[in-house]
């Protein structure tokens, strides 16, 4: 018999959840987007809080806020440009949860990280909670092979996920040191769990490690045994959660082959986060940092197709008028939750600190804090 569970349907304009849309309303009043005096507004509270405030902005914010930032990078870049900045006693991140999470893992007891609108999550971090991931590793226990299973989570996961790894000597990586973390994970054990992107897991292991498709299964979560059968389960080289991008996971090889016909000798760049097919069609592959030093180091008036996030794309192509630079979809692919942290949310977390109210501010409870940090360390640890 199946339970019908009734669910609400909330339509757009209609009504809100709290317990869903965390941050959409702000405890006090938001500057309208069409405020023409938004940018004014925000260098007013900048400068009144001095060195009291320090603004971290990913790359794939939009140009409006970037221009507020004081250091830019990708997720594991600014939070350890926050830590090395203790003197300052608040940390705006302009980027979403888990990257706030992790500045705050990282900074000191005084400091207090702030994200301008909790709503800006990832959707692939929300696609391995603690609860399932732990359902996991019963599944792995009962068939006897947990013991030689080390698990990796990348770095765009929650501190839950971040501190369940570093309890059973795991380790977290970037895009940018995935190879060296399974390096590593593989000298301490026979089999990896990597959360909670598939996709990089899988291409790491392939393309940069020898091994095989079929030396790679997926785990989906909402599956009774993953939907793997035991044997797939022990003989895996690499158990690869079932999650993903939902910006790089766009990128199709439709994409690449359409590109190539139409530009000739151009250079399909793309982040090792896209599918791979993808990814093995790709001239060139590598992280955030990697996409960008390449752009630096081309020739001038060569052509460059780069499968990530529209915002970057955008600011590379803006930055290389000497370039060829073009997005490798068709279709607009912004991260949507990462937009959320835009001008009029800036303007409200300066101004409300400009008054001495603390907003928004991201706490990692203390034991998951010492347990990612465990997971984390070892990441810096790696040779």
């Amino acid at each position: 018999m199946t339970t019908q569970i009734d669910l609400p349907l909330l339509f757009l304009g209609q009504g809100t959840d709290p317990a869903s849309e965390r941050g959409v309303d702000c405890p006090g009043d938001l500057p309208a987007a069409s405020d023409p005096d938004l940018v004014a507004r925000a260098k007013a509270a900048k400068e009144a809080l001095g060195g009291k405030v320090f603004v971290l902005g990913h790359h794939y914010q939009r140009d409006e806020v970037i221009q507020f930032a004081d250091v830019t990078g990708d997720s594991f870049k600014l939070a350890k440009d926050a830590a090395a900045r203790p003197d300052a006693p608040y940390i705006v991140f302009c980027g979403v949860h888990f990257m706030a999470e992790s500045a705050d893992i990282l900074t000191g007891a005084d400091q207090k990280v702030i994200l301008p609108d909790l709503a800006a999550g990832c959707s692939m971090a929300d696609m391995a909670t603690f609860n399932q991931v732990e359902d996991c590793w019963d599944t792995l226990e009962d068939l006897g092979i947990a013991d030689r299973v080390v698990p990796v989570t990348y770095m765009n996961s929650s501190a839950d996920i971040k501190a369940f790894v570093g309890r059973r000597g795991g380790v977290v990586c970037t895009s940018s040191n995935a190879k060296r973390a399974l390096d590593w994970a593989f000298e301490q054990g026979e089999q990896v769990l990597f959360l909670p992107d598939q996709h990089l897991g899988r291409n790491t292991a392939v393309l940069e490690m020898g091994y095989g498709l079929e030396d790679c299964v997926v785990y989906n979560p909402n599956r009774p045994n993953g939907g793997l059968t035991d044997d797939q389960l022990k003989n895996a080289k690499m158990i690869l959660w079932k999650g993903h991008c939902s910006v790089h996971g766009r990128f199709s090889i439709d994409a690449v082959n359409e590109v190539r016909e139409r530009v000739p000798g151009v250079n399909v760049l793309v982040h090792p986060e896209c599918r791979n097919e993808v990814v093995t069609a790709a001239d060139h592959v590598g992280s955030t940092e990697y996409i960008i030093k390449k752009l630096d180091a081309a020739e001038p008036g060569s052509s460059w197709a780069i499968g990530t996030e529209l915002n970057l794309v955008q600011r590379l192509k803006n930055a290389h008028p000497d370039k060829n630079v073009m997005f490798l979809e068709k279709t607009v692919c912004f991260c949507s939750t990462m937009n959320r942290i835009d001008l009029p949310h800036l303007v409200w977390t300066l101004e409300s600190l400009v008054r001495g109210e603390v907003p928004n501010q991201i706490v990692v409870d203390e034991d998951t804090a010492h347990y990612a940090r465990v997971a984390l360390d070892q990441m810096l640890a790696l040779p």
